[in-house]
């Protein structure tokens, strides 16, 4: 490795046969912005996909541990968000998740639509359902509703949104408006399949559960007239809408609460009903919001829509779902919906600079389960039983043995496929020390080092862990070196030892 840090890559065309690549590399990270990292904002910010990690944390990794054309694999790729910084900065890339949803997302912001495309098919959309959708919600003098607030069965409240200081007019519930929920109340899904949950009491889930539990009729049947009115290509353009549908769905649902007794951003006492949003789980609280679902929708993709308009010209990435073109350099991006210990364990030792990944931390979020809804909207299966993960639906037998036991087969296998002075750099925290068994200290098993580790801060605030008794406010940095002979380590030893918090001792488990 170079003793310089890192520089940024000026703009590089490329011509690679009939397609253009630009190239556009970000500033390096300073080391204040992995200490601060900013919220999520734009492409980033997008969906709601669990467990995301700081950008700028992420690639400072990269710049730090490996150079341009190096390869880098993450055997979680969760969000996409690794992949992302990797292909900013010129790395090949690997990424591999059991998640279905997982691989399309990190599809998506690897080979975005431009926003031409984007917002010409919204406005087509627009014109075949957005009448049909506000047909349902109509009121009896020929508005639309925008909200109706349920408790339990009984409607409550109907609201009809408004730009400005007044933002909503309130209206007591007429029989037109029970009649009309009611016309739909028996509607099932033709396009979304049909749920597979397990009982997990954590997340509020049980084999019975179904798409009526969690969604009335009528945003069903309106949800169907969205995906009815997706163009079926582009490929790219495609992809890109069902899974705005998914970042919206959950607002679209019976999981919305209302936020009763206390201001929704102040915390003070307060006499208004303001909405909430879904945030984790399956929850359906007695005393929810039905939103209309065209409006859900619009607004997700508005927020995508912005992403792309900030980002201008990006770049154009070669994806493939086999591994052979990332690591011989003819494509740049090999993504896998997959058992990643399967996947690595055929590709050849002595490939990869980097292992960077954030893989489950033992029974925090249990990605699957949580995912079930997005992975139906997509109509894609999920293989439940190759999960790395502790769950608490026993079924499942999900125990921190097994997942201790499979943490250990991957780590081996990540030794075996770093290159002599590669590096694993592991985000992770847990609880427990039963949980931190998984990630290696000492083992003759394998040649990785421990080098050290730096506490990561989150990006932004999430309610889950501010609420939750005992919740962590961070994760560690954990990294491991595959011995070289005659390796130079002082761009390495100055790019950690100069982080905020760096120890060379292995972080104590909290309970």
């Amino acid at each position: 490795m170079k003793n310089d840090l890192k520089q940024p890559r000026s703009v590089v065309a490329e011509d690679r046969g009939a397609q253009l690549v630009l190239e556009f590399a970000p500033p390096p990270v300073s080391i204040d912005d992995v200490m601060a990292p900013t919220g999520y904002k734009g492409l980033s910010s997008f969906h709601k996909y669990w467990g995301k990690k700081p950008i700028e944390c992420l690639g400072y990794l990269v710049e730090q541990l490996t150079d341009a054309h190096d390869l880098v694999i993450d055997p979680f790729v969760g969000s996409g968000l690794i992949a992302r910084e990797c292909a900013l900065r010129g790395r090949r890339f690997i990424g591999i998740d059991i998640n279905p949803i997982s691989i399309e997302l990190t599809r998506m912001i690897s080979d975005l639509p431009s926003i031409g495309q984007f917002d010409a098919a919204m406005s087509q959309m627009c014109d075949v359902v957005r009448q049909a959708i506000d047909e349902s919600y109509a009121l009896d003098d020929g508005k639309t509703a925008s909200h109706h607030l349920w408790d339990q069965d009984t409607l409550k409240e109907v609201w009809i949104s408004h730009k400005g200081k007044n933002g909503r007019e309130v209206r007591i519930p007429t029989q037109h408006d029970r009649k009309l929920s009611e016309q739909f109340s028996s509607y099932q899904s033709r396009h979304i399949r049909p749920l597979r949950f397990f009982q997990n009491s954590r997340i509020n889930t049980k084999p019975t559960l179904t798409l009526s539990d969690l969604f009335t009729g009528r945003a069903l049947r309106n949800i169907d007239l969205i995906i009815e009115s997706i163009p079926p290509v582009p490929e790219r353009l495609r992809r890109a809408l069902l899974l705005t549908l998914t970042a919206a769905i959950g607002q679209m649902s019976s999981m919305v609460f209302a936020i009763t007794g206390r201001g929704k951003k102040t915390g003070e006492r307060s006499g208004k009903v303001e909405v909430g949003s879904w945030v984790i789980g399956y929850w359906r609280p007695p005393l929810h919001f039905e939103i209309n679902v065209w409006n859900c929708f619009q607004r997700r993709a508005n927020k995508l829509i912005t992403a792309l308009s900030d980002m201008g010209q990006s770049r154009s990435l070669a994806i493939s779902d086999s591994i052979d073109p990332a690591i011989t350099g003819a494509n740049e991006v090999a993504l896998l919906n997959d058992n990643c210990i399967s996947v690595l364990q055929q590709i050849p030792e002595s490939s990869a600079k980097l292992v960077l990944t954030d893989p489950p931390h033992s029974d925090r979020i249990p990605y699957l389960e949580l995912s079930e809804l997005w992975n139906a909207v997509l109509g894609k299966d999920s293989d439940f039983s190759s999960e790395i993960v502790v769950s608490n639906a026993r079924e499942r037998e999900k125990t921190k043995v097994q997942y201790t036991n499979q943490m250990q087969v991957l780590i081996k296998e990540v030794d075996r496929v770093l290159v002599p002075g590669g590096s694993l750099s592991l985000l992770f925290n847990a609880r427990d020390s039963q949980s931190w068994n998984g990630i290696i200290q000492k083992s003759a098993k394998v040649s990785l080092q421990y080098y050290g580790c730096f506490p990561m801060a989150y990006s932004a605030n999430s309610v889950v862990q501010d609420n939750r008794k005992g919740a962590m406010k961070s994760d560690y940095v954990l990294i491991y070196r595959k011995p070289s002979e005659g390796e130079c380590n002082g761009s390495f030893e100055q790019a950690m030892h100069t982080i905020p918090g760096w120890s060379n001792e292995f972080p104590q488990a909290k309970g």
